[in-house]
């Protein structure tokens, strides 16, 4: 008892020494790890204790067992200060790992959606889903690498990916199967659909037909042409000409057109050309083939001159159809098309009729043609009876008729004739001039259809003569 009474008072001294310096540190530590009453002597003195630097935080082992000799107040705050340290340590971790975790989840489902919507995507676009039902002419060339077909498929609204459409032709192994000429194509096709009718062709098994429509046909004509050679039937080229609706962009542009009065909608978009059709085919893949080919003649130059004509399409077509059945050559189609452009701008002196012989002409066919009478409309097509433009185009016509028209060459003339059997034609600004140039024509044709008799006359006597000659030889 003695030595512990001996090291209290040295313990009471020193305290007195530094009594101003050592009140905070008895209180913390009392608030911290307040001593058992048997290990801490109770005294009115202030006790010092150990400074917080003394336990290191990062020191996480076991603590060590302080000496008998320490005071046990040293002894109780030691591990109590050592487990406060790890736990606070412990808190900080988990809140740090929180956020990480959220960014790496919310990256990895948008990476996910991402992925599925173009997965989603190219299996539509592979499969023809959610396309349009439209039909495309596609021209494959001699020669033509998949990547030229990818690419031209994707021009034509056929495709969006042309890599996907390009790798899978490379699985079929169809990279040199592809055959060369005119394909119909729809958008709602699959890739396998797509391929398949690209690498084979309907003209294998059937005989190809070339047929050539001249400038100036009728409608019925064509048709007739494409039965007489086992294309398809006549009436159904007509029904389904008539009916449109190929997604062409000319088709757009005849959206208000009045039809009431017209007798064949689409008389006058046949263009004349030359065509490769096959025997027995889909009269709805020919009538494309046609309104495909003048869908291309029709450039956007020819639209800026016909807008600044002030006509539409119709009044286009139906003025060059007259244009091209009155000139007698392509040379003199701006001057006929100057002389009724001149009576459009001037319609008083003509009543406002252009007169028309071909239109009279036209009127009578229609006439033959009708189930049910109809004097509005076969009036309305005779410009010697109607006003303006007849309701609808009375033939095809080509590309010198209707740029005829549109370059709209400014002339006096008003009048013209022309020779039938010499193609010559004879323009006049006058009535008189007119009806002199009609009289001297009248006169050419009738010299030239006795000409035609005599000479006619001489070839059926030519043989008689012969005939007579061998037989005073024998």
């Amino acid at each position: 008892m003695s030595n512990n009474d001996d090291l209290i008072n040295n313990i009471l001294k020193e305290l007195d020494n530094n009594s101003d310096g050592s009140e905070e540190a008895v209180a913390d530590v009392t608030d911290s790890a307040p001593a058992e009453e048997n290990d801490i002597p109770q005294d009115d003195g202030n006790i010092a204790l150990p400074e917080p630097d003394d336990f290191p935080e990062e020191d996480v082992s076991e603590p060590e067992q302080p000496s008998p000799e320490a005071p046990a107040y040293t002894r109780a705050a030691m591990p109590q200060r050592r487990v406060q340290s790890r736990k606070h340590k412990k808190k900080k971790k988990r809140r740090s790992r929180v956020p990480g975790v959220l960014i790496l989840t919310t990256f990895i489902v948008a990476v996910s959606i991402v992925l599925s919507l173009i997965i989603i995507a190219f299996g539509k676009d592979m499969l023809g889903i959610g396309k349009g039902d439209s039909t495309h002419l596609i021209v494959v060339k001699d020669g033509a690498t998949t990547e030229d077909i990818a690419y031209l498929l994707k021009d034509e609204g056929i495709i969006r990916s042309p890599k996907a459409f390009i790798y899978f032709s490379k699985l079929r192994k169809s990279d040199a199967a592809y055959i060369p000429g005119e394909h119909f194509i729809k958008e709602n096709m699959a890739y396998e659909t797509i391929i398949q009718k690209l690498t084979t062709t309907e003209s294998e098994a059937k005989e190809a037909v070339e047929l050539t429509f001249k400038e100036g046909m009728r409608l019925d004509e064509i048709a007739q042409m494409l039965e007489e050679n086992k294309v398809c039937k006549a009436k159904d080229f007509i029904f389904n000409f008539n009916s449109g609706g190929y997604d062409c962009d000319f088709e757009q542009k005849l959206k208000n057109t009045d039809n009431s009065l017209k007798f064949r909608r689409m008389e006058g978009y046949a263009f004349p050309d030359t065509y490769m059709f096959y025997e027995e085919m889909d009269p709805v893949e020919v009538c494309q083939k046609i309104y495909f080919n003048f869908n291309k003649k029709m450039t956007a130059e020819r639209y800026q001159k016909m807008e600044k004509r002030g006509l539409t399409l119709d009044q286009l077509v139906t003025f060059a159809s007259i244009v091209q059945r009155e000139a007698a050559s392509p040379e003199t189609m701006n001057l006929v098309a100057s002389v009724f452009w001149n009576r459009m701008k001037d319609p008083a002196e003509f009543a406002g009729k252009l007169q028309s012989d071909p239109t009279s002409d036209y009127a009578k066919f229609i006439k033959q043609n009708l189930e049910v009478k109809n004097t509005t409309m076969i009036d309305a097509y005779d410009t010697y009876k109607g006003e303006g433009l007849p309701p609808g185009a009375i033939c095809n016509p080509g590309l010198d008729a209707i740029d005829a028209v549109l370059d709209a060459i400014e002339t006096d003339y008003k009048y013209f004739v022309a020779n039938i059997y010499t193609g010559e034609t004879y323009f006049s600004k006058t009535l008189d001039e007119h009806n002199a140039y009609v009289a001297q024509v009248k006169q050419e044709e009738a010299e030239y259809l006795a000409t035609m008799e005599t000479t006619e006359e001489a070839n059926e006597a030519a043989p008689e003569d012969a005939q007579e000659d061998n037989n005073a030889q024998q």
